[in-house]
């Protein structure tokens, strides 16, 4: 069983059929063999310990004592990603749709920066050649493709999607009209120079950041900027509540035996009930699993 949802890659048609291929698929893509579990444990081991290279080597002082250790081992690091990456490559049937997935592009985001110092070594003159190596922190994101806690959040996010960008753009709608009175109540003369200002103080105070460079001077902006500011409290708690509804309802469906029964396979909602027909939501009917009562 591969380890990455069926909507995204590695999915069945890339299993080679047999011979080397397939053994290095399976030790690569899969997590369910005793080699592909040490494979999986190993190469989690190895990203943690580069990224960790790469944010000691960040310190000036560490930099200076032991720059030449760190080189060695971020050279060691990406030649192992390397061989990683063109063994993904040569191991499944379609490489080029594994090289423009985002685990492929995050591989290929991983080992740049050090073969582009080579070829570029006087980049620094118009961009710091150390702030390419910041791109190495990306190997982070790798992580999320072995444990299976990433691909239960990712389900619920995107689950989760519509209801929170309907909250955003109401958010939005929100702090464009707040900015727009605060500009007509302020005025440029207490720094709400434009509504695009306005706005940006407007967003600043309704997420509780308050940065201070732009601060009501009358009592009507005063008693405004309190409103918005205890508005903010319960917004921020909306998208949480979203997201902790979305992740317990896919929860119960997984304790149900029936893992995504529950997803609308046009929208990806979630969170019906096991006899439901069609989804609440967009009302395409839902896939029926062979043998059952229950939506697939």
């Amino acid at each position: 069983m591969a380890r990455f949802s069926a909507a995204s890659f590695p999915s069945p048609e890339d299993r080679p059929d047999g011979g080397w291929r397939l053994r290095w698929y399976t030790v690569i893509f899969e997590a369910d063999t005793p080699a592909g579990r040490r494979f999986d444990q190993a190469l989690m081991l190895v990203i943690l310990l580069s990224i960790a290279v790469v944010m000691a080597d960040s310190v000036q002082t560490l930099h200076q004592a032991h720059g030449r250790a760190f080189a060695r081992m971020e050279w060691l690091f990406t030649l192992l990603f390397t061989a990683e990456y063109v063994a993904r490559l040569v191991c499944v049937r379609r490489p080029l749709l594994y090289a423009t997935s985002f685990f492929g592009i995050i591989d290929l985001v991983a080992v740049l920066p050090t073969y582009l110092a080579l070829f570029f070594p006087e980049v620094h003159a118009l961009i710091d050649v150390r702030v390419l190596r910041l791109l190495r922190v990306f190997r982070v994101f790798k992580l999320a493709a072995y444990l299976a806690e990433y691909q239960f959040l990712g389900r619920a996010l995107a689950a989760s999607g519509r209801k929170i960008l309907v909250f955003l753009s109401a958010v939005l709608m929100v702090v464009l009209v707040m900015g727009t009175i605060m500009y007509v109540v302020e005025g440029p003369g207490n720094g709400f120079t434009s509504i695009p200002t306005s706005v940006y103080w407007a967003i600043s105070t309704v997420t509780t950041v308050g940065f201070g460079d732009i601060t009501p001077k009358t009592d009507v902006g005063r008693f405004i900027a309190s409103f918005i500011m205890l508005m903010g409290w319960g917004i921020l708690a909306v998208p949480t509540g979203i997201v902790t509804a979305e992740m317990a309802a896919q929860r119960r469906v997984r304790a149900a035996g029936d893992e995504v029964q529950g997803l609308c396979p046009e929208c990806g909602t979630g969170g019906h009930p096991p006899g439901a027909g069609f989804c609440f939501h967009c009302g395409v009917r839902l896939p029926r699993v062979a043998g059952s009562d229950r939506p697939a």
